[in-house]
């Protein structure tokens, strides 16, 4: 087994303080257990943890406070909240800034552990001996904690084991090929080539070259023999993004070779046995393709026997500081700039942003905020700039049910033309009640009567 990593444990109850330690040390984890945020920020200096569980509701410096310190400092370090069934909402709001999870107190000492493993998985340091560190190796290029994705992955892992053709339908930029390429890496498979084409970037009229090949003065310009991707890919993985802008004159062409399991090259009337497993992806609904007759019925049912989909980045909103965190490395590393992380209320923008581009719209956003960045931590302002515009942000509970509120009073003025008795009964309010809910909003019922 590897050495488990160290934990920093944060809780003013010195009972649970203890109870905590005590089932993280049998499990074999180092643990620095203080009783205060004051201290484990000092603590966290001098013991550099990998984890860090702290209660949210603590005197002093509470659970978040201490969260937005360790961030400041560490961006990519996962922390836990602990929490009351009471506090649940500020635990799920806790995650939406960055938090990797929370747990209920009293804790389930089975849950505490999965989601600390979870937490350590993220970072590399998972306390699993190094064959189960090696089982991840297939999806080691895709980062997420979220468990969506993690439902994916897991049918991913399934599939891969057999050799039936597979259809990704999601939205671009989801990280169609890096699931493709997970799946290939999991699979028998492996060893073989891995053969990416983006259907797309093909002319209509060089596709069937390039994918089956051609022989030597098939047309003009070939010169040489040429093997398609197809031969390319045998014995491993063929991956057809875009297979959804497929011309439909091809599409007969490809049904066959996936019936026949052979491809006859451009002017050769002699068939190549291929042996190849057909991964495809679309950002279109297929479907709906074979219902207008853009896509054929029969090649459809051949590429999706199984079908698995990507979340959007905004399902899995999780994922942003994680996401960002990683890409803000590796092009920072790339760029020769070492820079610590987001500021909080930069990477607030982010999660709270629409990302109509999903992941790879993020990585984009990132790198802008690489190159223009002058600090070491990204302010918001180049978060926003590379943007492009102010995102738009989730609102807290108390201003949607503001907001909402308002609405409805507007609503039923409108109906009852400003007659505030009539609103009242609507609302289900005495007059007294109304007047004050209207007077809260600077509403006035004389601007809603007919005539006015």
């Amino acid at each position: 087994m590897n050495a488990k990593p160290r934990i920093l444990l944060v809780d003013d109850d010195l009972s649970l303080l203890k109870l905590l330690a005590m089932r993280l040390q049998s499990s074999g984890y180092a643990v620095d257990a203080v009783e205060s945020a004051e201290k484990a920020l000092s603590a966290f200096s001098a013991h550099k943890p990998k984890l860090v569980i702290t209660d949210l509701r603590m005197s002093g410096m509470d659970g978040m406070a201490l969260f937005e310190n360790i961030q400041a400092q560490n961006p990519s370090l996962p922390v836990i909240i602990l929490t009351a069934h009471g506090t649940i909402p500020d635990a799920v709001e806790a995650t939406q800034r960055g938090v990797f999870g929370y747990i209920t107190k009293p804790f389930d000492t089975q849950a505490l552990l999965t989601t600390v493993d979870q937490a350590l998985k993220v970072t590399g340091e998972s306390g699993k001996s190094d064959a189960d560190s090696d089982n991840d190796e297939w999806r080691k290029e895709i980062v997420t904690r979220s468990p969506v994705m993690e439902e994916v992955l897991g049918q991913a892992r399934l599939v891969a084991q057999g050799d039936t053709s597979v259809l990704i339908q999601s939205e671009s930029g989801t990280g169609k090929e890096l699931l493709a390429r997970a799946i290939h890496n999991a699979s028998p498979r492996h060893g073989q080539p891995f053969v990416g084409v983006n259907c797309t970037a093909i002319p209509e009229q060089l596709l069937e070259s390039e994918l089956f090949g051609h022989i030597r003065g098939a047309f003009t310009g070939a010169t040489t023999n040429h093997k398609g991707l197809f031969q390319a890919a045998h014995g491993g993985t063929l991956f057809l993004d875009e297979i959804g802008d497929m011309p439909l004159s091809f599409q007969a062409k490809l049904l066959r070779v996936l019936q026949e399991g052979e491809v006859r090259p451009v002017g050769s009337t002699q068939a190549i046995p291929v042996d190849v497993r057909i991964i495809s992806a679309t950002h279109h609904n297929l479907e709906e393709g074979v219902d207008n007759g853009s896509f054929r019925r029969d090649l459809y049912y051949r590429l999706n026997v199984i079908m698995l989909q990507l979340p959007t980045l905004a399902e899995r909103r999780e994922d942003i500081p994680l996401l960002a965190n990683y890409f803000l490395k590796t092009i920072g590393e790339r760029n020769r700039k070492k820079l610590r992380g987001f500021a909080p209320e930069a990477m607030e923008m982010l999660i709270s942003a629409p990302w109509p581009g999903n992941v790879r719209q993020l990585r984009n956003v990132v790198e802008q905020t690489v190159a223009l960045a002058t600090t070491r931590i990204v302010p918001p302002t180049l978060v926003q700039r590379a943007l492009r515009e102010t995102p738009d942000a989730i609102p807290s509970l108390a201003d949607a049910r503001e907001h909402f509120e308002r609405e409805y009073l507007v609503r039923v003025l409108r109906i009852s033309e400003g007659n505030v008795s009539q609103a009242a009964r609507l609302a289900g309010r005495n007059r007294t009640e109304f007047y004050k809910l209207l007077q809260r909003h600077h509403l006035t019922p004389g601007a809603f009567r007919s005539g006015e």
